[in-house]
């Protein structure tokens, strides 16, 4: 399992995501399990994608600067384009495409053409428009529109706003950034990630020079220019295009640092901002990984806890203690290594280790799928059936049937790789850390330090750093936190809202990835009342 997508999020009647790797992913439909996970959410992975190689403890001096309120003459045309609406094949949908320069400091050097879609409101007495992304990076924020927030957000929600999405660019529709072939991520995904020897490491480090070396074969013109600020700057425009004076938005997992980003550089045009399952931008890179193996670890323990008392629990039973669990499953993460079971799978693919850490890291995301993974790992250890742990795989992965992945591992890399210094630059500091990451997590560390190398071998320099965000003079934004969350750690909520001049923390104290539309009336009460009236929940808000 290398390159875990970054922060993401699951979608609901369908979706569910967040993983370690190329970036991490979140909750939307985007990553996790089939159905089951379609419920959760896109998050992605900030986990492997890149940060310094320092391990500082918390916050950048620098501050995102804001740009100048008044529109720049060469970007004047993108801000005054008109999009041709059509119908997007979806019932209730309109689709358009929109025009971003390629490069922001070169606005006359190119275009570069985004999707966007939209479903209109329902009501008469219509707010404006409400952008929507599930995380990523590399999620579909379009996909997600049509398949849960265009449909699933809460009626009066979807009765006052235009719900509004755009594929980022290199995203999905938005010119998608390319590298591997089906059959190549294949072998990249079951490439391992906890190398015994000399000979595995030069292997794990030749896939990642492979994956990085065909992204920029295949998509030289895009990858200097598919950054969290380019990405942001582009929403702007899209804001302008609509008609509406700010900007309304709910972000998920990644989504939140594609909203916090979007408010440094135009605090005077926030409207209502959700920021769910927040990523502090403050922290590196080796940082981010680090603490997202710890949540991963804190998700375990919980799912452990819960297992033992179930009568199919394949881990152990009652009394058995939470590292008794995750020694057990360490053991059969071993014998996976050695040993690969059959998985029931057309191309021949068996069930490994890796393909089956990443298959029950994906049920990490959501509460909802811990059901699924104890049934995945009964038919896996019990019945040398990998099947199931391979489906979750997959799911986390985008892989459909026919061995074709969406551009979404791709993408995720993309962007991670370009907002932070890579973590480690080579496997001897992944050798130094690794003690340190399997203190964070005995189940997931191994394979999460070494995930963290795949930026080492990128071939765009990073332009991004750490950096606070705290968009002064901004409205009031609403960032949310989940107590128990295994891919957006709360303590990353609650440095983003204390970094936001106007940030106001809503905390969930639960499990998931993500808190909105997961059942807790209290959250989602909080927050629909924030996108119709304007008003945020009180200071220290929180909700079971």
């Amino acid at each position: 399992m290398h390159t875990w997508p970054s922060l993401r999020r699951p979608q609901r009647t369908g979706r569910t995501r967040t993983g370690p790797r190329a970036g991490t992913r979140s909750r939307a439909t985007a990553r996790v399990t089939g159905a089951l996970i379609a419920a959760a959410a896109l998050l992605v992975s900030a986990c492997s994608a890149g940060g310094s190689t320092t391990t500082s403890t918390g916050a950048a001096e620098a501050a995102l600067a804001a740009l100048p309120r008044a529109t720049p003459a060469p970007l004047a045309p993108y801000y005054n384009q008109h999009l041709r609406w059509r119908d997007c094949g979806v019932p209730g949908f309109q689709c358009a495409t929109m025009k971003a320069p390629l490069d922001y400091s070169d606005p006359g050097a190119g275009d570069i053409k985004l999707a966007v879609a939209r479903k209109r409101a329902t009501g008469k007495d219509r707010l404006g428009s409400l952008l929507v992304n599930p995380g990523g990076p590399g999620g579909s924020a379009i996909g997600y529109l049509e398949q849960y927030a265009g449909i699933g957000f809460p009626a009066e929600i979807r009765s006052l706003y235009d719900m509004v999405a755009m594929d980022p660019r290199g995203v999905a529709r938005s010119e998608p950034v390319e590298c591997l072939d089906g059959r190549q991520m294949d072998t990249f995904t079951q490439t391992d990630t906890t190398p015994d020897d000399r000979q595995e490491t030069n292997a794990l480090v030749g896939q990642f020079r492979k994956f990085a070396e065909s992204c920029g074969a295949r998509s030289a013109r895009l990858l200097r220019h598919v950054s969290t600020v380019e990405a942001a700057r582009d929403m702007d425009i899209l804001r302008a295009v609509l008609g509406d004076p700010k900007l309304n938005y709910v972000g998920a997992s990644y989504g939140t640092f594609l909203g916090a980003t979007y408010a440094g550089l135009f605090p005077d045009r926030v409207g209502r901002l959700v920021l769910d399952g927040a990523i502090d931008p403050s922290l590196d890179s080796r940082r981010v990984n680090l603490e997202q193996t710890a949540g991963f670890e804190t998700a375990f323990k919980a799912f452990a806890e819960d297992c033992v008392h179930r009568s199919d629990c394949p881990l152990g039973g009652k009394g058995t203690t939470p590292a008794q669990v995750g020694d057990h499953l360490k053991a059969f993460f071993r014998k996976l290594d050695a040993h690969p079971i059959p998985a029931g799978d057309a191309s021949g693919r068996k069930l490994g280790e890796s393909l089956a850490t990443t298959g029950v890291i994906a049920a990490m995301y959501d509460q909802a799928a811990w059901e699924r993974l104890r049934e995945a790992l009964s038919s896996a250890m019990q019945k040398n059936d990998g099947a199931d742990l391979l489906a979750l795989s997959d799911s986390y992965y985008e892989r459909d049937a026919k061995g074709q992945y969406s551009n979404l591992m791709m993408a995720n890399a993309a962007v991670n790789c370009l907002d932070l210094p890579p973590a480690f630059t080579g496997p001897a500091q992944v050798e130094q850390a690794l003690p340190t990451f399997e203190k964070a997590s005995p189940v997931f560390g191994e394979g999460l330090a070494w995930a963290s190398l795949n930026c080492a071998y990128w071939p765009v320099r990073a332009t991004g750093e750490p950096h606070r965000i705290e968009a002064r003079g901004a409205a009031p934004i609403v960032v949310v936190g989940t107590t128990r969350d295994p891919a957006t750690p709360y303590r990353w909520a609650q440095g983003l809202a204390a970094q936001l001049s106007s940030g106001r923390l809503l905390t969930y104290v639960g499990d998931g990835h993500t808190a909105y539309g997961r059942g807790s009336a209290c959250i989602d009460s909080a927050i629909n009342a924030y996108l119709i009236n304007g008003t945020p929940p009180p200071p220290g808000k929180r909700c079971s």
